[in-house]
This record gives C-alpha cells, structure tokens and sequence, in this order.
C-alpha cells in the first residue's frame, strides 16, 4: 500500500517508518522542525520519501493523521480534497497543555473528524499505546501472543486497511465496533498513557484482551 503521514511527530514517525520496513511506501509530511521529514525518510530506506500534505494524500491507499489536536485545521487544509480518503486517525482530543481531553463521552475527536470530512472514511487506531513501544512490538511481530490493539470504523473496507497495518507492525487487531466506540477507546489511551508515564517501569507498556475459556 501507499502511505501517507499527516503529522511526523513520535507516533507519525515511528508508525511511518514501520510501515515502510514492512513493505509500504511512505511519504512523511507536516513536521515542526525543518530537515525531519527527510531525515525520517532516509532511517526509513527506500520505500519512505518526504512530502507535503498535499504530496502525502496523493495516491495514498490511507493517510495515517497523527498531528495534535490544535493542528488539526492547518493540516487538513493543506492536505486538500480528502474525498472517498480512508483516514486512520490516533490524534486525541487533548486541549492546549495535553492535561486532558476537550472532547469526550458523548462524541470523539475520530467522530469530530468524520463529520468535517463525511465524504472520507475514518478509522480511529494506534492511539491507544505509547509510541515508545512500537519498535519493539515490530521487532517481535512473529510472536505468537502478540498484544492487543482496538480499531474502531464505520466503513468495512477501510477497517480491513487498518487492520492489516496493525498486524504488519506486529499487534493482533480487535475490532470494537463503529466509530462511536472511539468515545471509549479515546479515553481508554489515556488510561494507558498514565500507567506508561507516570508509572515505575517506563513506556513500553503493550495490553492484551484474552477470552477466557474459549
């Protein structure tokens, strides 16, 4: 698949360049500092190139947004026409100081993205664990007990996107349901981002949903 980065911060980044060594073409786009999308894409090899939104959405099967929730405006408004676009989101709606949420409980920010671009298809994904722990997650991919990782969607096809790059960086994807369960998974990642920042053993903290007795 084709790629398309909106936003190259840790997880933009990270997520990025574990797409391009599993097979994908990248294009790595909207960064603050100048010369880190290239840098990005040269650690990422010959799949990844960096681009502008507008290059990133070109062509794209998906377009991975992973920018703050602040950005989201300028972003999108310099990605263009994202009509018929199947959009993975794992931006949160966190307010200026990243101290909480703006949005929650009775609506998403994935559900706050689809109804500002109803003509594309919204996944919410990767938003529920640390940046920090997907390299070691792709590097153990062959693991038969593989961690958890919740996706949620209205659009089937779209769904099977996301959850073919789940399995590619090494997570066994769990489908939650439509969008509107984003409303739980958003806040779940901040559960997940407390226990993997403010606890004692670091970041690199995967979950792993098991069905007893099946």
């Amino acid at each position: 698949m084709q790629i398309g980065i909106l936003g190259s911060g840790l997880m933009g980044g990270t997520l990025g360049t574990l797409f391009a060594r599993a097979g994908h073409g990248v294009v790595f786009s909207y960064a603050r500092t100048p010369g880190k999308l290239e840098q990005l894409a040269a650690a990422a090899g010959e799949r990844a190139r960096a681009g502008t939104p507008l290059q990133a959405a070109q062509g794209a099967d998906a377009l991975l947004l992973a920018v703050h929730w602040s950005r989201l405006d300028d972003v999108l408004g310099q990605a263009g026409d994202l009509a018929g676009a199947t959009i993975i989101t794992c931006s949160l709606a966190m307010d200026a100081g990243n101290a909480g949420m703006v949005i929650g409980l009775t609506t998403s920010a994935a559900e706050v993205l689809a109804r500002r671009l109803p003509q594309s298809r919204i996944v919410c994904a990767f938003n529920t664990v640390p940046g920090e722990l997907l390299p070691g997650i792709y590097r153990d991919r062959r693991t038969a007990d593989r961690p958890s990782l919740v996706y949620c969607g209205d659009d089937a096809p779209s769904k099977a996107v996301a959850a073919e790059l789940i399995r590619d960086i090494g997570f066994a994807p769990i489908d939650a349901g439509p969008l509107r369960i984003a409303r739980y998974t958003e806040p779940f990642a901040l559960l997940v981002g407390q226990l993997a920042y403010e606890g004692a053993e670091g970041p690199e903290l995967a979950y792993r949903f098991v069905h007893i007795g099946a």
